[in-house]
């Protein structure tokens, strides 16, 4: 499938999946980062972003985004890459490690692993922070992205630090979350989602010591489902690309380093 992708870099190619409602910008904190060592390829989610939408017909669940994204590197010609991803996009790449098709898989505070109580919390928030977005006028959410208040009240679920957030990429994000036509068959769809089957490439799951939106009691299904101690970021939140760039491109590293 032909989604819309930044590519930087070089090295061993390295696949960066965003979470619902986002869009590949999300990962920039880390991006340079990260392509001092692997080529790095961010793309926008089928739906989310300028990506188009599924072909019609194709419902927008986990599993048919994963496909997207193995369709996808089979039309670039990547065999086998490392991929990362965070919320629904390391859901995503724990489901492609169970599939044996990359190499490696880095999961940030994966979808999931929730209890039903968690699941319709998320729901719930994630439905908010949507209905904000489509219906906030221009002028109001650029004044919210350039005072430190607006900006804690805008991004404070989804980051520890909204202040290392710059009003340009939460402005970016806030029309992305608001314009994504696939967010809310793909949140509906998160009914169906649970731990995928067991991996059959080396994988990495990392968790935000400030997570509101999964919280981290959540990394401990993670681990046993895993049958490995879970990282914590610590000082980070949900989306923690920009509360601590240098943590997040370190671990993102060393999870594609074998």
């Amino acid at each position: 499938m032909d989604l819309a992708f930044e590519r930087r870099g070089t090295g061993a190619p390295l696949i960066l999946l965003h979470g619902i409602g986002h869009h590949w910008q999300a990962w920039l904190p880390v991006m340079d980062r990260l392509a001092a060592s692997r080529t790095v390829i961010a793309i926008d989610l089928p739906g989310f972003g300028v990506s188009p939408g599924l072909p019609k017909g194709t419902p927008y669940t986990a599993e048919s985004l994963a496909d997207a994204v193995e369709s996808f590197c089979a039309l670039l010609g990547v065999r086998e890459p490392h991929v990362a991803g965070n919320s629904l996009g390391g859901y995503i790449a724990l489901e492609l490690a169970s599939r044996g098709v990359v190499r490696t898989a880095t999961a940030l505070s994966p979808a999931g692993f929730w209890s039903r109580p968690e699941l319709l919390y998320c729901r719930s928030v994630l439905r908010a922070l949507r209905a904000t977005a489509r219906t906030l006028p221009p002028e109001q959410a650029i004044g919210l992205a350039e005072n430190a208040l607006g900006r804690a009240l805008s991004a404070g679920l989804l980051v520890a630090h909204p202040s290392r957030i710059s009003p340009t990429a939460l402005i970016a994000a806030t029309q992305a979350l608001g314009g994504a036509p696939g967010f809310d068959e793909t949140l509906e769809a998160f009914v169906g989602v649970m731990p995928p089957a067991p991996s059959k490439s080396p994988i990495t799951i990392a968790w935000g010591e400030h997570d509101r939106l999964l919280p981290r009691r959540q990394a401990v299904r993670a681990a046993r489902w895993s049958g490995q101690r879970v990282k914590l970021l610590k000082g980070c939140g949900h989306v923690p690309m920009s509360d601590d760039p240098e943590l997040v491109a370190r671990v993102l590293l060393d999870g594609s380093a074998a």
